[in-house]
């Protein structure tokens, strides 16, 4: 079944997106949610003005995201993590620690943007920020022992 994405949906696809799923899951989830709606001739018209129209308006946000990714590419992030004696964690770092670190240096990230590798040890990781659909960076992310 063809839909057409209201939202970006991680794993699925972005707004504006025409994209092939099952029905169930349209039928179900999706549409009801708000997240899309059928790809009818007359909704596939409709978006192709809207997507016109905003041509220049994505290209400004795109201006704005590469313009992101390129200040986020040289920070490094800490955090501190409760640790044992042989460095594994306690807990676990979470794509919600990153955004607040990143909030703190004056980065306001959505926490759904961020992708973590599992981190189970003390040591420098990457974690992947979508800033838009054709943008992605990586920031560095140093997990430390509490003092």
């Amino acid at each position: 079944m063809e839909i057409i994405l209201k939202t970006d949906i991680v794993g699925l696809g972005y707004k504006n997106d025409l994209v092939v799923v099952k029905p169930g899951y349209a039928r179900n989830y999706l549409i009801p949610q708000g997240f899309a709606q059928l790809a009818t001739a007359s909704n596939r018209k409709v978006l192709a003005e809207n997507l016109k129209q905003a041509a220049h308006k994505a290209e400004k946000i795109k201006t704005e995201a590469l313009a992101t990714a390129e200040a986020i590419g040289s920070i490094e992030i800490t955090i501190p993590m409760k640790t044992g004696e042989s460095g594994r964690i306690f807990g676990r770092v979470t794509n919600t620690q990153v955004a607040d670190a990143l909030k703190e240096k004056g980065y306001d990230i959505d926490r759904k943007k961020i992708v973590l590798e599992d981190i189970k040890n003390v040591g420098d990781y990457a974690a992947t920020v979508d800033l838009h659909k054709e943008v992605k960076q990586k920031v560095t992310v140093k997990v430390v022992a509490e003092a």
